[in-house]
């Protein structure tokens, strides 16, 4: 995983270095630069996640550091240094779209929180607005792509989930795509023009996902300089999706049901509540049922989120749409503009393809095809290639699925027919030479369909 890149800008060297190394030590990758002038350049060339700049500096000061940063990317976090008797001048810096403050001399351990405060909101509200942009791709469930039996079925039930209002649990192996599940539902609700916020319950610390969630006052904490509305109240009129909510910590279990029982929403450190209306969407790999049976999870609240269940199927039980999805991700990755020859997949490699296991899921295949899609060396990629791509792996049992169906066996042989028959463009001597069998026998096979 990519470090995150901080830029400290101070023209008192030994002061930015200081921050450098404690930031160095947290984890960042750090860049000191001595002057605003200087800061602006390498933040063109070079962008950084987070900036951390002096206030007074000669020629090119923190406020024109500030300005020009935030014109160029209004996202990134930038938290202004400045003498106690300045304080006047860092509110106007908070006013023009600082993140914070810090007055000299201040606690190296109180600067490092709030970078990483101001870190972890900006993935949060990048991610936010990825998901928004999906959900503007993905308008309804019919963007989800594939068109085998269990792909239609979930369709079918995102259409009568999504005007039912009521609390939604999706279920699913992890890359399955539940996230896209959760987007069809609101997509396609009543509240589809209103905000739909997401949240994954195992990314972040419990002390920080209360806060996320609900909110915090001015105060409540440290680093806590203003206040902060929370994705509950963000999500006011829309839906509010909740991932990975199998990993939510127990303190919050509580503090969650009472949320979706009351409607009502507190703040930590606050002393009084907001009414949101928010549909609540929550995803797990887990199952539920079980870790209530454990005591790891709350009855009431399993039983609050558990009003529409919909099971993502896993990308095994749906190898029909293995080769529909593999291509899309090809279109996906070339449009992005990752410069590359590959164009296509030779037939060997399909067939592979759709014959492995995938426990990684649809996510799983779309980074194998990127992986492709950088490696490439041929318009086409064998066989070889997507094995290499693909590492270790074992290829499906073609019997499990068939089982797990419970179909009768007639119904298993029309299926094998008709695929062999498709794969073949419906050429029946060709399908009969692989199924052993006389090519009349297709023919007859059909007829009392023609009569």
């Amino acid at each position: 995983m990519r470090r995150l890149r901080a830029l400290i800008v101070d023209d008192v060297i030994d002061v930015a270095q200081t921050v450098a190394n404690e930031l160095d030590a947290a984890g960042f990758d750090t860049e000191v630069v001595g002057s605003g002038g200087t800061a602006l350049e390498r933040f063109t060339s070079e962008p950084a996640d987070v900036v951390v700049t002096d206030l007074r500096m000669q020629n090119v000061d923190g406020m024109d550091v500030l300005r020009a940063i935030k014109r160029a990317d209004p996202g990134v976090p930038v938290l202004v240094m400045t003498a106690f008797g300045d304080v006047d001048s860092a509110v106007e810096a908070m006013a023009s779209g600082a993140f914070h403050y810090l007055t000299k001399p201040f606690a190296m351990e109180d600067m490092l929180a709030l970078v990483e405060r101001a870190c972890r909101e900006r993935i949060l509200s990048r991610e936010n607005a990825q998901l928004r942009e999906a959900l503007h791709e993905n308008a309804s469930s019919r963007r989800l792509l594939g068109k085998s039996p269990s792909m239609q079925k979930l369709r079918a039930m995102i259409e009568r989930v999504a005007g039912a209002g009521a609390s939604v649990l999706i279920s699913g192996e992890t890359g399955s795509g539940k996230e896209l599940v959760a987007l069809a539902i609101h997509a396609d609700s009543p509240r589809g023009g209103k905000p739909f916020v997401a949240v994954n319950c195992a990314a972040l610390p419990e002390y920080l996902l209360e806060s996320e969630l609900f909110g915090h006052a001015k105060g409540a904490f440290t680093g806590a300089a203003q206040s902060r509305r929370g994705l509950f109240v963000e999500a006011d009129g829309g839906t509010i999706f909740l991932d990975e909510i199998g990993d939510l910590p127990p303190p919050l279990q509580g503090k969650l049901l009472r949320v979706l029982q009351s409607g009502e929403v507190r703040p930590v450190g606050s002393e009084t509540s907001r009414t949101v209306d928010v549909r609540c969407v929550a995803a797990t790999h887990k199952d539920l049922a079980e870790l209530v049976a454990k005591g790891l999870f709350r009855e009431d609240l399993f039983f609050r989120l558990d009003v529409l269940r919909v099971p993502v199927p896993p990308l095994r039980d749906r190898r029909e749409d293995v080769v529909t999805l593999a291509e899309h991700f090809l279109k996906k990755s070339l449009a992005g503009g990752v410069p590359s020859i590959l164009i296509g997949f030779e037939p060997a490699a399909l067939d592979f393809l759709a014959a492995c296991e995938w426990p990684g899921n649809v996510r799983q295949l779309e980074n194998v095809v990127h992986r492709l899609v950088v490696s490439a060396s041929a318009p086409l990629a064998t066989l070889a290639e997507v094995k290499a791509a693909l590492g270790p792996t074992r290829e499906a049992d073609p019997i499990g699925p068939l089982v797990r169906l419970r179909l009768p066996l007639q119904e298993v042989e029309n299926r094998y027919i008709e695929g062999i028959l498709k794969s073949v463009d419906g050429s029946r001597p060709r399908a009969a030479e692989i199924l052993g069998v006389d090519p009349s026998t297709l023919y007859r096979r059909d007829k009392p369909r023609r009569q």
